[in-house]
């Protein structure tokens, strides 16, 4: 009689513990699920690009290398700028020496033979005067026609004009070149001189240099290849300036506010969660992933593009990781 209570309570049991295993596996099929969403690690990028064409010479770092503002990236071969700068820089002697000639005005040699011009000038012009008072005083006595005179009188005013433009001559050397032409030959060096300086500008543009520091993440372009201008030879990434980014559907958006904090986990780093800040929500959602949201509703959800950027330091971690946020 006690076996069979005994086996009547164990059955009363095993049902119960039936029942409610039963009950809680229902119970736990119609909870909620947790939401998982995966997004990926991202950086910052720079391309260190060559703003001449022309033959890489030799690219200095390697994939990997870690590089400081200032650092020589790579150096390019260009003889054309080279050969500008020869000619840019004989056109500035020219006209320096132009300048020079206008400045220091005509030579002693010059001045001197013009002084001599005038002198000689002069003195025929003295002859004629002689020659002319003699003429006339012929003429008044009846001696010589008035025709005669006429001749003598048109050489000797010739004389006087030759006279006056030997003096002219000898005064423009002595006191040189007008101030008009020393301005445009000023003007002149100074534009030779700004062509000099913009060609060294771009003979500096031979080496490239870091303009931020980072790590370098790829090389376009090698040693003896050419080089388009504004073509990318070398990109850096800068792993302090990183970020998580995700694709949250329209319907989840509620989960992220800007300045939120939430953990995040990096399955290539580990178990451990890391606290991550919103950063930037897209205002504007991405048409090109719309997903219906029930079959045969008949209407779409969008998704935006959202950031996460890490509180603090994260040992190796690296663009492309995998990130997972649970909602």
């Amino acid at each position: 009689m006690l076996k069979i209570k005994a086996g009547l309570v164990i059955t009363i049991v095993l049902v119960m513990a039936l029942f409610g295993w039963v009950g809680f596996t229902f119970y736990e099929a119609y909870q909620p699920k947790p939401v998982i969403l995966q997004g990926e690690i991202d950086a910052q990028t720079y391309n260190i690009s060559s703003k001449l064409p022309g033959r890489i010479a030799k690219v200095y770092v390697h994939k990997g290398d870690s590089v400081e503002v200032g650092d020589v990236i790579f150096s390019i071969n260009s003889p054309e700028v080279e050969a500008k700068l020869a000619q840019a820089q004989a056109a500035k002697d020219a006209a320096a020496a132009q300048k020079e000639q206008a400045d220091n005005g005509a030579r002693k040699e010059e001045i001197q033979a013009a002084y001599n011009q005038w002198q000689k000038a002069k003195a025929a012009a003295d002859l004629m005067q002689k020659t002319y008072k003699r003429v006339a005083s012929l003429y008044e006595q009846g001696v010589v026609s008035e025709q005669k005179r006429d001749e003598v009188q048109t050489k000797y005013n010739a004389a006087k004009y030759t006279q006056d433009a030997a003096k002219q001559l000898y005064m423009m050397a002595k006191e040189g070149a007008r101030v008009e032409v020393k301005k445009a030959a000023d003007a002149q060096e100074r534009v030779y001189v700004a062509k000099v300086d913009e060609v060294k500008s771009y003979v500096k543009e031979t080496k490239a240099y870091a303009f931020h520091k980072g790590e370098v993440n790829s090389i376009l372009i090698h040693s003896g290849e050419l080089s388009p201008s504004g073509f990318p030879v070398v990109g850096i990434t800068d792993m302090d300036d990183v970020w998580a980014r995700f694709a949250v559907r329209e319907d989840y958006l509620q989960f992220f506010h800007k300045g939120a904090t939430l953990m995040l986990k990096i399955p290539a780093l580990g178990d451990a969660s890391y606290p991550f800040e919103v950063s930037y929500i897209s205002v504007m959602g991405d048409f090109a992933t719309w997903r219906a949201t029930e079959s045969g509703k008949g209407f779409d959800m969008k998704t935006f593009e959202v950031h996460l950027r890490p509180v603090g330091k994260i040992k190796g971690l690296r663009v492309g990781m995998s990130v997972l946020v649970e909602l």
